[in-house]
């Protein structure tokens, strides 16, 4: 009973986590490990909602949740009562659909790439002054990537070569090669799905937007390695004035459908403020702890 407890509080503890960290401010300074923590947080919700509803199950063998689960095969003398039932088949629910929205995000990305691949295929061209980039002759600003598993496209229009300098236009493509170098594609995909599991709940919305801005600062910070941090910032700003598009859908790209977070990677990139030693390391050690706490919840006996 303890563990199934334990396993409660925890999962709601998540929830007051997330609420704080979709507020917080200082993982702008550390957006990586902002990062970390947000997949912790949400395997940490999963793990502790699903382990809490079979811990509740299961509470008739008195062997922990994964201890119990093959006496629902084996021992037939113990019977669930109705809220036992109720909180397996929640379980067991929960557990699917969580799997079946996912599946159904992945697959709807990678539909969604394939055709744009098949689009730019027809629509692109190359341009000597950016080579390894398509380049799109639209006179808007535009400018993304395309993830893959073997090679990722990054694209770019001919309004933005226009809008841009050299440097600018340099940090922009070195910012797009880094949402694609670093994957950022597959962090996005559990938060947007489920999302789509939980529409009506503003948190959830609240927390893909604060993974969202967290992705973009990682990879502004990969983009201003070696460079002028004012070249990305003035990029940023003229791309903020230009009005741009949403990024085609399975994409990633540098611009932000809000003047807020715009200024706010801005300031960052002219003004950078380190997160102390100790609150990054503390930082650090939560995420392991944050992810690994609820599986062993789930293993030792109650």
């Amino acid at each position: 009973m303890t563990g199934t407890a334990l396993l409660a509080l925890i999962s709601l503890g998540t929830v007051g986590g997330a609420h704080l960290l979709s507020r917080a401010r200082w993982t702008w300074r550390t957006p990586r490990i902002g990062i970390a923590l947000w997949q912790a947080l949400g395997l940490c919700w999963g793990i502790a909602t699903i382990g809490a509803l079979l811990g509740l199950a299961l509470l008739p063998y008195r062997k922990g949740v994964l201890g119990g689960l093959p006496g629902l095969y084996d021992d037939q003398a113990a019977r669930l009562n109705p809220v036992q039932v109720a909180a397996l088949l929640a379980a067991i629910s929960l557990t699917g659909v969580l799997l079946v929205m996912l599946m159904f995000a992945v697959l709807r990305v990678v539909r969604a790439r394939r055709r744009h691949r098949a689009l730019l295929a027809l629509v692109s061209r190359r341009d000597s002054s950016v080579p390894g980039t398509l380049v799109l002759d639209h006179p808007g600003a535009a400018a993304y990537c395309v993830p893959g598993v073997r090679s990722s496209k990054v694209v770019v229009s001919a309004g933005t070569m226009e809008l841009l300098d050299r440097g600018e236009l340099a940090a922009v493509l070195a910012h797009e090669r880094a949402h694609a170098r670093e994957r950022h594609d597959l962090v996005l995909l559990p938060f947007a799905s489920l999302r789509q599991v939980f529409p009506q709940f503003r948190l959830v919305g609240r927390c893909l937007d604060a993974v969202e801005l967290l992705i973009e600062m990682a990879a502004d910070d990969r983009a201003r390695h070696g460079r002028p941090p004012r070249e990305l910032a003035t990029a940023l700003l003229r791309f903020a004035a230009a009005r741009p598009a949403a990024a085609p859908s399975g994409t990633l790209g540098v611009a932000s459908h809000s003047d807020i977070p715009v200024m706010a990677r801005v300031n960052r990139l002219l003004e950078p403020e380190p997160l102390p030693r100790r609150t990054r390391i503390a930082a650090s050690v939560a995420v392991p702890v944050i992810a690994v706490l609820p599986l062993l919840l789930l293993v030792l006996p109650h």
